[in-house]
């Protein structure tokens, strides 16, 4: 009985050392999620969260949240060559992808619902042709040369849904327009 219980006890111990173990390692269960830095501060995923029931509000958060990148990458191309800039430059890159697919994702779902979002539509276009601009004015570099293609993909899309979704408003609310106290319609 006695061998039969340390058995069973040295086997869950040893479960446990493999199980700690395996976590501690890199891209097991989720761990490397964690060595990624994270695209939005908590702040801003707050601010996201105030957002959420009003989608002009939204858009308009992450436009705010992307200048702050667009202007962060403008600052360091500007003026003297601080060290670690390229790193730099690809980290704002890469949270602006995260940010770009983000706000894509949601203008997706608003056109779904047909929320209403034709007010901040034209500032949104106007934003994506000032980013293309920032993203494509650092010199070229291998170290962020990549993340640069990526963040003008996103981009791109984003912009492209823009564009599709003026026109695509304008005709649906024509078709049906909101009432005085409705925000938007949902179907």
């Amino acid at each position: 009985m006695r061998r039969a219980k340390a058995a069973a006890c040295n086997g869950r111990s040893l479960c446990w050392v493999l199980l700690c173990g395996m976590l501690a390692l890199p891209g097991v269960f989720g761990a490397r999620a964690q060595d990624r830095p994270q695209a939005l501060s908590d702040g801003e995923v707050e601010k996201l969260r105030d957002t959420a029931p009003v989608a002009p509000e939204r858009v308009m958060a992450f436009v705010g949240f992307l200048n702050q990148r667009a202007d962060r990458i403008e600052k360091l191309t500007e003026g003297k060559r601080v060290p670690g800039r390229e790193e730099d430059i690809h980290e704002l890159m890469e949270q602006m992808t995260s940010i770009l697919d983000d706000l894509d994702d949601n203008l997706d779902d608003y056109s779904k619902r047909h929320q209403d979002i034709r007010k901040v539509l034209p500032k949104l276009v106007a934003a994506t042709e000032r980013w293309g601009t920032v993203l494509k004015t650092p010199a070229e570099d291998q170290r962020y040369s990549v993340q640069r293609k990526l963040a003008l993909e996103s981009l791109n899309d984003v912009h492209e849904s823009a564009v599709k979704m003026i026109e695509e408003q304008k005709a649906y609310f024509l078709a049906h327009p909101p009432g005085k106290t409705e925000q938007s319609t949902e179907h």
